[in-house]
Parts: C-alpha cells; sequence; structure tokens
C-alpha cells in the first residue's frame, strides 16, 4: 500500500481533490491537519508521497504561503529532507508551491550537492501576477525535454490533451538573478512551462513549474489535481471518444508518482532485507 500524505491547515481548500488524485493513482490518502504534524513529526516518516494542496493558506496573510511556510521551517523541514533521502515524491499546487519555495524545498541544491540540514532562504519567488488580477482558466502545458521532474515526465498528450487549470494572483515566477535561472535551466529543473502565448502572470521564461535536482518535489501554480477526468476539461463535449482516450493529464501526473513511490518502496524492503 503507497501511503499519501496530504497536509491541511487554515484556508486550504483543495485537499479532497489532491486525496482524489492520489487515490484514482493508485495510491491511499490521509488527510493530516499541520497542527497534528507539528506536535508529531514523525508522520511524515510513514508517508510513501507528500502533498501540499493548493487554497489560501491563513487567508495568505502577510504573503501568499508565507506563515504555513514559517511554521514548517524548524519542525517539518528536517523531515521532509529525511523523506526525500529515501525517495518520496512530493507535490505542491498553487498555494502549496508559494508554500514549498517559502519553506526552501524548491529549488533546492544543485545536482551533486546534498541537502542542507536547516532551510536554507529562497532564491525564487512567486509574485503578484503581472495583470495585478487574480486569474481562473486554462493554459497550455509544455514539458521540456531534459527536465528531471518523475511527476512530468514521459506524459503522453495531444493538442487537446495538454492543457491545465490555473486559479491565482500570485504566481508570477521570478527568480532572485540570472545565475538562479540559468542553473535552474540548465540542470533540468523546470518541470512544465506555459505555451508562448500562454503565459497567464509574466513568469520568466514562461515558467509553470519546476521540480528539484532529485526530480521528486514539483511545484506548479496549476492544478492537476483539478483535471482527473475527462468530463473536466473545459471543452469535453466536444471532443470525440478517440479524442478522450488514455488518462488525462492531471491524473497522468499522479500515476507517474504512485509507480515511481512502488518503485522506491520495493527498494527499502529489498535493502532491508
Amino acid at each position: 500500500m503507497i501511503k499519501a500524505l496530504v497536509i491541511t491547515a487554515p484556508g486550504i481548500n483543495c485537499d479532497l481533490e489532491l486525496a482524489e488524485g492520489f487515490a484514482l493513482a493508485g495510491a491511499t490518502p490521509c488527510s493530516v491537519h499541520i497542527n497534528e504534524l507539528l506536535e508529531n513529526p514523525s508522520i511524515v516518516d510513514e508517508a510513501d508521497i507528500v502533498g501540499l494542496p493548493g487554497g489560501f493558506s491563513y487567508g495568505d496573510s502577510i504573503a501568499a504561503g508565507r506563515i504555513m511556510a514559517n511554521l514548517m521551517r524548524k519542525t517539518l523541514y528536517p523531515k521532509f529532507v529525511d523523506a526525500l533521502r529515501r525517495g518520496v515524491p512530493m507535490i505542491a499546487p498553487c498555494n502549496g508551491f508559494q508554500i514549498a519555495v517559502q519553506l526552501g524545498l524548491l529549488p533546492g541544491p544543485l545536482p551533486g550537492s546534498d541537502w542542507e540540514e536547516s532551510a536554507p532562504t529562497p532564491t525564487i519567488a512567486l509574485a503578484q501576477n503581472d495583470s495585478a488580477r487574480f486569474v481562473d482558466t486554462w493554459v497550455e502545458f509544455k514539458v521540456p525535454s531534459n527536465t528531471r521532474c518523475v511527476w512530468t515526465k514521459n506524459l503522453q498528450t495531444s493538442a487537446v490533451s495538454a492543457v491545465i487549470p490555473i486559479a491565482h494572483g500570485e504566481g508570477r515566477f521570478v527568480p532572485a538573478n540570472e545565475t538562479v535561472m540559468q542553473d535552474i535551466e540548465e540542470s533540468g529543473l523546470v518541470a512544465c512551462r506555459y505555451g508562448a502565448k500562454d503565459n497567464p502572470n509574466g513568469s520568466v521564461g514562461d515558467i509553470m513549474g519546476i521540480c528539484d535536482a532529485s526530480g521528486l518535489v514539483l511545484g506548479l501554480m496549476p492544478h492537476p489535481e483539478r483535471f482527473l477526468r475527462w468530463t473536466q476539461h473545459p471543452t469535453w463535449t466536444r471532443l470525440s471518444k478517440e479524442q478522450q482516450q488514455g488518462d488525462p493529464l492531471g491524473l497522468q501526473m499522479f500515476k507517474n508518482a504512485v509507480k515511481f513511490a512502488k518503485q522506491s518502496s520495493s527498494n527499502c524492503v529489498e535493502q532491508s532485507v
């Protein structure tokens, strides 16, 4: 059994959709409130996959995701690092992405380097959309050929299916400087991009989502958990049966992670025997 830990908190409102994505992909979701995790961080040790859902954690007071990230930095960050060292995939859509960045999980150390024992200072930001407005729409989804991301590798898509929903007011990807951007690009840390003419927030490099050097942690502004069925596609009633063949984009991503988690779990069992 693959156990998927879904971390909830006040203001989080996409936890049920995230749990459903894990369940449809073959994992067993377990939702745990952040207060319970802070009291018992060892809960993370039992997880095979971790999800930081979207929403408006703590009302996005101060800045989007900052309060929840600060609550987790000292107590839970080391547990997340331990989980990554044992091969646990993690996904952080929308507000989860904002939390993961401020927590220090993304972009993480460069290839060949190990995780720090304490949370580092963020080197990227998810700033206000350049339109200064909340954007709720579907956008084109593209995966770079050199990505390390276990969630987005080898997705089977077509022009019709390579779309994904977004809903955010602070999603503009901004690196701290050109060196950070170059490292992310050259190290294969870009997990997905907006279409060149479909960038909804002004993100640098059309970056929609990134991963860490292991490819395990995926942070992205869209909501893959909202595209688990073809009936969620914005024009599904006009799609032919042939166009609706195979799993939708979001479900494919969750299945990628569950497959990877099963392999990691098997390897751990073999090593312990």
